[in-house]
């Protein structure tokens, strides 16, 4: 994989935080020979978790610094917020599944990464009242998500998927520019839409 990643000419700063979050550490027990495959693999709760090198192209077109207040709608395993906690000052991660946020908050307790805070929420409109410098979304919308402009520091920058929830999404990279976002289209994914409230079961 780092083979895969290294010929994409990422930044230093970004190949430091692949080779230091180990993703075999965050793919379920019996999909781990398919942990740096470049397809997507199911996790627990039905959902699913991309592949590294589409990570790695989103985490190059997000541009994290190390003073950047993040928040991440949809942890997942984990794998992504632990890359970010690595490449950020302060991850804000939420999870609508309690089983993958106790799952990913002990995978960065092994490891050491003690700066992203992890908790259970209906995260589909961010947390309104805060403002951060990135906010990163693993789930689609149908339509551009307007009201993360309130919560994006001026200049900040919003990436997320937006297009139909049964099919191929654009990810696509929101700069707040003012009041209004500057928009450009990165490449086409396939993600789960967003759900409302939180589980109640799992």
């Amino acid at each position: 994989m780092l083979l895969r990643l290294r010929a994409m000419s990422l930044p230093h700063r970004l190949m430091m935080a692949l080779e230091a979050v180990p993703r075999q550490n965050f793919v379920p027990v019996i999909h781990l020979d398919e942990s740096y495959d470049r397809g997507q693999l199911p996790i627990e709760c039905g959902q699913t978790m991309p592949g590294p090198d589409q990570v790695a192209r989103t985490l190059f077109a997000f541009d994290v610094h190390e003073n950047h207040r993040v928040l991440e709608i949809g942890t997942g395993t984990g794998y992504q917020t632990g890359l970010l906690a690595t490449l950020g000052t302060k991850v804000v991660s939420l999870e609508r599944y309690r089983t993958l946020v106790d799952k990913a908050r002990q995978r960065l307790a092994t490891l050491g990464i003690e700066n992203a805070d992890i908790r259970v929420a209906d995260g589909r409109e961010g947390l309104p009242g805060q403002t951060f410098d990135r906010i990163i979304v693993n789930g689609a919308y149908a339509e551009t998500p307007r009201f993360f402009i309130d919560q994006l520091a001026s200049g900040g920058m919003l990436i997320a998927p937006v297009g139909p929830a049964d099919g191929v999404q654009m990810l696509t990279k929101f700069v707040k520019t003012g009041s209004r976002f500057e928009v450009s289209e990165l490449f086409e994914v396939r993600m789960q839409p967003l759900m409302e409230g939180v589980s109640v079961a799992i």
